[in-house]
């Protein structure tokens, strides 16, 4: 295999994530008291796209949405070397008993997810949470955590990370496979 291997270009993501906003439209139909929280850093990327296209779709209608920060709730804290840089949460609403959907670019061990949970829970009880994924590395998890919605479902080598590239931070959305030696 060569060092990098696209999984996905731009169209297949634009696709993809139009598939999710009919998912989530199914299962939400007027999104009343559901609010869509992205996980930092990469979530958000993905949770604004949601939005946007749902919006598109249904220009009568309003979603609450953040984004949240994991940077204190991680069970990897105090193992790190560098010191940790919060970004900033923009949560300014309880979610207490709304339906939350996490959001986020890739899972993979489920400890991400664990941890935006923990976070989650400091600004309410919500009723209930489900999780959002464009990629769902399957056979890599460390907890009991499975999405709800999935953009596509990959098996890879635990020798191989998956990466997302996003328009706005890098200029062009693609998704790719890189060897972690090289990556």
């Amino acid at each position: 295999m060569s060092d990098k291997k696209e999984l996905l270009g731009q169209k297949d993501i634009s696709i993809t994530i139009e598939r999710l906003s009919q998912q989530l439209i199914e299962n939400h139909s007027n999104f009343h008291d559901t609010i869509f929280i992205g996980i930092q850093p990469r979530g958000t990327f993905l949770n604004r796209r949601i939005l946007d296209n749902l919006l598109t779709k249904n220009t009568g209608i309003f979603i609450q949405s953040g984004n949240i920060d994991i940077s204190f709730y991680r069970d990897d804290l105090r193992r790190r070397d560098q010191p940790v840089v919060p970004a900033i949460m923009d949560i300014d609403f309880s979610v207490e008993g709304k339906k939350i959907v996490l959001i986020d670019d890739v899972l993979y061990t489920g400890r991400s997810v664990r941890s935006a949970i923990d976070a989650l829970m400091t600004f309410g009880r919500p009723k209930s949470v489900e999780l959002l994924t464009l990629i769902n590395r399957r056979f890599s998890r460390h907890l009991p955590i499975q999405p709800n919605y999935v953009g596509k479902t990959i098996d890879v080598l635990d020798s191989e990370k998956v990466i997302v590239e996003w328009q706005e931070a890098v200029g062009r959305d693609r998704v790719l496979i890189v060897n972690k030696e090289n990556g």
